[in-house]
């Protein structure tokens, strides 16, 4: 019996093993991770950013977490300051701090943990401080409003969990049945209204039409009396001359109203 093909095996073994204990002392960090080391189930201070690291075998684990932006959509539900129900899903676009990401690890666990636990119930809470202070109509005409209140009550609760919001956007906004068909009633009231304030409108101007042509009207016709009676009147006095002027006293006697040569037409007949 050969001794050395007896030890082949115990050698390959050893090897493995040796191989084994030596790829469980190292951890690689890619670009954009962060790894949290824990030794018998204890985080360790100090995050592991990207590179490669060591860590004691068998009784240690590495926890890696992405640091690029995440993005989960979450509902929310809320009522309005009229008391109307509103409803709307988010887009939430953030990243985790790489400073707090062993607190992140501490307290929260997974990402699933930290948008299920964290984020989810803090985009509620945002959501009803931004609707409470708005009645429902509100919400609607002034929507950005609305979602730069969420943006800033949302930023600061997650913030303090080392949760970094990068930005969000309002996937839809939904209302109560109630509410979409009192919106409608409005609209079909407020076009009515609009068209009774036109057809009052038309009707005014052309009775301030009408008025202008009769005033017209009359204007013309006054003129035209007068002118009738100039002309009657005018008319009549030369049926009536007796081709004499009137005469006038003067020092000297009667003479003739108007100062007119009587030689000089003599002269000229």
């Amino acid at each position: 019996m050969n001794l050395n093909s007896s030890r082949q095996p115990i050698i390959l073994t050893l090897i493995g093993l040796l191989a084994i204990l030596v790829l469980n002392t190292v951890v690689i960090i890619n670009p954009g991770q962060a790894g949290v080391l824990s030794i018998l189930g204890r985080a360790q201070d100090g995050a592991l950013l990207e590179g490669l690291h060591l860590k004691p075998p068998l009784i240690s684990n590495v926890d890696i977490y992405d640091l690029t932006v995440q993005k989960f959509e979450v509902p929310a539900q809320s009522s309005t300051k009229d008391l109307q129900n509103l409803s709307a899903s988010f887009a939430i676009n953030f990243r985790l701090d790489p400073l707090q990401i062993v607190d992140i690890r501490r307290t929260q666990g997974s990402l699933q943990n930290i948008v299920n636990k964290i984020i989810a119930p803090q985009t509620q809470e945002s959501f009803k401080i931004a609707a409470a202070i708005r009645t429902v109509e509100q919400a609607i005409t002034q929507r950005n409003e609305l979602k730069q209140d969420f943006d800033q009550a949302l930023g600061e609760r997650l913030n303090k969990y080392g949760i970094l919001v990068l930005d969000t956007s309002v996937v839809d906004l939904n209302f109560s049945p109630e509410f979409s068909k009192a919106v409608e009633e409005k609209q079909i009231a407020e076009q009515r209204a609009q068209r009774a304030v036109y057809v009052a409108q038309e009707a005014s101007q052309e009775a301030e039409a009408n008025v202008n042509r009769a005033k017209g009207q009359a204007e013309a016709q006054r003129l035209l009396r007068e002118t009738l009676t100039a002309e009657i009147l005018e008319k009549q006095a030369i049926e009536k001359w007796d081709g004499k002027f009137p005469q006038v006293m003067g020092g000297n006697g009667a003479v003739p109203f108007l100062n007119i040569d009587m030689q000089g037409m003599s002269a000229k007949k």
